[in-house]
């Protein structure tokens, strides 16, 4: 499915999903900025950021940790992948094929971002070490390829959290996310904002961001509370990767922090289009590892303003998502979809999740063959 929460979200229609976190949907990254206008033709964030820069005025953003080997200065903006994490066929992780998943992305899906070790990339089923790993060799291989690396550093351990907010400090990430903490929840704004200042504060040089999906995490603290008076708490602030669908929670956020120019990237592939005309500025997803050149175009499409044909290209996407979903589409299913798209082995999920099937992987590649897209490719 789509986003990170897509498979969520979609549990009662596909009864046979799993109950693990679903990947996100398919989100482009780095190919095409979005800028779109709020009601009432204010500029967006994305569009403040850009005037700021072309006036000379001094970003906003906090700096790029020392040593990143990511596009200093570059606004996080568009399509950012969350990343797969690949895996042999024992079940361990396989770093030898990052490089080439770095270069497949920006070479064929034009993505230049990408999320690690979030809900697609089994981060909460790997250890510690392999999360470490994983976030090394991303960066590594990044460096001038990329322009941002984000790495989740949430975990259920506040200890581990800050551990690997270090870490990704320590290797030159230029971002990291925090889940919401989901076995014992915070009940209130108060409790949210002190797990993640405690995460924070350790990496204090590097841009930090709150992974909202509470169809997961079960916490249903709304973000347009969340977010005020968060730059006192949390001085490294920079934004909100939003997997859900209340886009009038997502509208308040972005209608009330204009002047913050925060981030607000959206993750539910499915329904981007409708995340862009209340003024958000990028999306994290799973389907931007195979769809992020389609998605590209519909962002494209949407800033000339083209709408009907914005809007084709996301119906057409969301046919796919659709058809799949009813088949039952997880982080597995996903894995199989971006093998054969890319020609990367992706190899299988970690237990308790399993491969997905031999006839899923036979119908969903003939949909996916079978769709016309406007471009005519």
């Amino acid at each position: 499915m789509p986003c990170d929460c897509t498979l969520v979200f979609q549990k009662k229609s596909a009864p046979n999903l799993p109950t693990a976190p679903r990947p996100p949907p398919a989100r482009g990254g780095g190919g095409c900025s979005l800028r779109p206008l709020p009601p009432g033709g204010r500029p967006g964030p994305a569009a403040g950021r850009a005037e700021a820069e072309r006036s000379g005025a001094p970003p906003t953003a906090a700096a790029e940790p020392p040593g990143s080997s990511m596009t200093p200065g570059k606004k996080l903006e568009g399509l950012v992948a969350a990343t797969i994490t690949p895996m042999t066929p024992d079940g361990q992780v396989n770093l030898s094929v990052i490089r080439q998943y770095v270069d497949y992305l920006v070479s064929e899906q034009n993505v230049k971002n990408i999320f690690v070790n979030g809900t697609t990339g089994e981060g909460l089923s790997l250890s510690i070490q392999e999360r470490k790993q994983l976030a090394e060799e991303w960066v590594r291989q990044g460096k001038d390829k990329l322009d941002h690396v984000i790495v989740h550093v949430g975990a259920l351990s506040l200890p581990e959290s800050q551990d690997l907010a270090r870490h990704a400090a320590a290797i030159g990430a230029s971002g990291i996310a925090v889940i919401a903490p989901f076995f014992f929840k915070p009940t209130n704004k108060d409790e949210l904002v002190a797990f993640l200042q405690k995460v924070a504060s350790e990496a204090s040089g590097v841009p930090f961001y709150y992974y909202h999906i509470p169809p997961l995490t079960g916490v249903k603290i709304r973000v347009e509370e969340l977010l005020d008076g968060i730059r006192e708490q949390i001085p490294t602030f920079q934004g909100v990767k939003f997997s859900d669908t209340d886009l009038l929670d997502l509208a308040q956020c972005i209608n009330k922090n204009e002047s913050e120019q925060f981030a607000f990237l959206y993750g539910v592939d499915e329904q981007l289009l409708g995340a862009l005309a209340v003024g958000a500025n990028g999306a994290v997803g799973s389907t931007y590892n195979y769809l992020g050149r389609k998605t590209n175009l519909m962002l494209q499409a949407f800033a000339k303003p083209d709408h009907a044909l914005a809007q084709k290209y996301q119906f057409l996407i969301g046919e796919f998502l659709n058809f799949v979903i009813k088949l039952g589409f997880g982080v597995a299913q996903t894995k199989a979809v971006m093998t054969f798209v890319s020609g990367i082995p992706m190899g299988p999920p970690r237990p308790p999740l399993v491969n997905a099937s031999e006839e899923f992987i036979a119908k969903a590649k003939a949909k996916l063959d079978s769709i016309a897209w406007p471009d005519g490719d």
